[in-house]
């Protein structure tokens, strides 16, 4: 065991084979009573030493659904002290010469996941030091009336690099060389922190995978859907009514809330929320998230942060094929995607995928539609706005699951260079190329280190993008006939 000393106290951790981790660490005080809908406060400083040995505690949050809860890890431990965050060290870097800090943003649609998911000892095996956080979820991080503080969950991540900020030189890490980097909710985090005034000067270096900037929704769609939301619950329309009712039943309304939205994805029923069909995500408040993301990164801002990007090919695919559902669906469901996702022409858009893709179904176009809309434009868009971004595309398909292709989430076990033993096999299978995962952990800490992942820049005329596959490389430009459509 080895122990470090941070601002609130000593924490203990352990050591396996030169990799020291420090698990449940707290950087907030626990976020309830009095503090529910509060900004994150400091941690309470504790006398002698605090065992950091197991996962702490983790958001409320309900069960991702059939049939994804079988090919998606997570990790739940119910408890108010949630607010906690894990690191893995080199144990020759504590004392030593400070290294690169890669911090993780979970993934989970903003109401699902922790960072007890993720194991970073592959990083720090290959000598950065590794951070991953929990922020609130849901109802408790992102709803919001119209008054009182909104983005609570945005501001415990901002939180949590404020404790990496001034903790994490003791535990080995350059408070002056962080990246940042999520997937799904946290690589839309992730764009939203590159926007966010109060993150600025916090990180360096950003690394956006299957996210965008353009997840953010108006006050007004934000009010919306908070009293729809307590229409569901059965509780009068305010955060204290809400904070009074059965825990048990926020997590069901909350899970309601979202299979209505989906059901019925009208922006009259949900305002701009419904372009993202996500009903807890950041809100434009003026203040914390000044704007869209991608337009405030566009105007400059975090014009001094090196950033990549990436999507996967067959995002989509995550949410129709495991159901079995896509050759159910008929055609007017991918033109409602198109109309709500901002294609430029929704009828012709949907008339040229049928086109290229004569042999699929339409829950196979809706799912082609979902990955271009919600994941691959963005991602573009992002590195369009940005001038030096490095952008890549995971292409390798998985087996398990068939139409399951390069999926939504497939690429995170080979970012980790985590397939051996069996925290992702139900998604990757027992045979998923370990070159390939060890080629694109490479490229991401080379990143982290150099701010060069080894490829050329994006940029108009080349649009260079690192295809990730059994065979990877450069190629200019992929599908630019499906982009075209998407383009703003």
């Amino acid at each position: 065991m080895t122990e470090v000393q941070t601002t609130a106290g000593i924490v203990r951790g352990t050591v396996v084979d030169g990799v020291a981790s420090f698990k449940g660490v707290p950087f907030a005080a626990p976020p309830v009573g009095a503090r529910r809908f509060q900004a994150p406060a400091p941690p309470q400083p504790w006398d002698g030493v605090r065992d950091a040995l197991d996962y702490g505690h983790t958001a409320p949050q309900g069960d991702y659904p059939p049939p994804l809860d079988k090919l998606l890890t997570n990790f739940v431990n119910d408890g108010d002290d949630y607010l906690n965050l894990n690191v893995w060290t080199p144990e020759q870097a504590i004392g030593g010469d400070p290294r690169p800090v890669m911090v993780w943003i979970h993934g989970g649609a903003f109401v699902n996941g922790s960072g007890a998911i993720y194991d970073g000892t592959t990083f720090a095996r290959d000598g950065v030091v590794m951070v991953s956080i929990n922020y609130r979820l849901g109802v408790n991080g992102f709803l919001w009336f119209g008054e009182g503080t909104p983005n609570l969950g945005i501001l415990d991540q901002i939180a949590a690099l404020e404790w990496v900020r001034d903790n994490i030189a003791a535990f080995g890490g350059d408070p002056a060389k962080v990246t940042i980097f999520g997937e799904s909710a946290g690589g839309m985090s992730t764009a939203t922190l590159l926007a966010t005034p109060a993150a600025h000067g916090l990180f360096g270096r950003a690394i956006v995978q299957s996210g965008g900037g353009h997840i953010a929704m108006s006050p007004g769609s934000a009010i919306k859907v908070a009293r729809k939301y307590a229409k569901i619950l059965g509780v009068e329309p305010s955060r204290e009514a809400v904070a009074a009712a059965d825990p048990k039943a926020i997590i069901a309304a909350q899970s309601a809330l979202s299979v209505e939205m989906n059901k019925k994805p009208f922006k009259r029923l949900w305002g701009d929320a419904a372009a993202n069909l996500l009903p807890f995500e950041p809100v434009i408040d003026g203040t914390i998230v000044p704007g869209l993301p991608e337009t405030a990164i566009a105007a400059g801002a975090s014009a001094d942060v090196d950033l990549m990007v990436g999507s996967n090919a067959h995002e989509g695919r995550l949410f129709l094929a495991p159901t079995g559902a896509a050759p159910k669906v008929p055609p007017v469901v991918p033109y409602i995607y198109a109309r709500t996702a901002g294609a430029k022409k929704p009828a012709a858009t949907l008339k040229a995928y049928r086109k290229s893709r004569s042999t699929e179904s339409w829950g196979d176009i809706t799912a082609s539609f979902m990955t271009d809309a919600y994941f691959r434009a963005p991602a573009l868009r992002l590195a369009e706005a940005h001038p030096g971004t490095f952008v890549y595309e995971f292409q390798w398909e998985t087996p398990q699951v068939p139409g399951l292709g390069s999926c939504h989430a497939l690429e995170v076990p080979f970012v980790f260079d985590g397939l051996d033993g069996s925290r992702y096999a139900a998604l990757t299978g027992p045979s998923a190329p370990k070159d390939l995962a060890a080629a694109m952990h490479k490229a991401w800490i080379d990143f982290a280190v150099t701010g060069d992942p080894g490829w050329p820049a994006y940029d108009h005329t080349t649009r260079s993008t690192m295809v990730f596959n059994k065979t990877s490389g450069v190629e200019p430009d992929p599908r630019p006939h499906d982009r075209r459509h998407w383009e703003r």
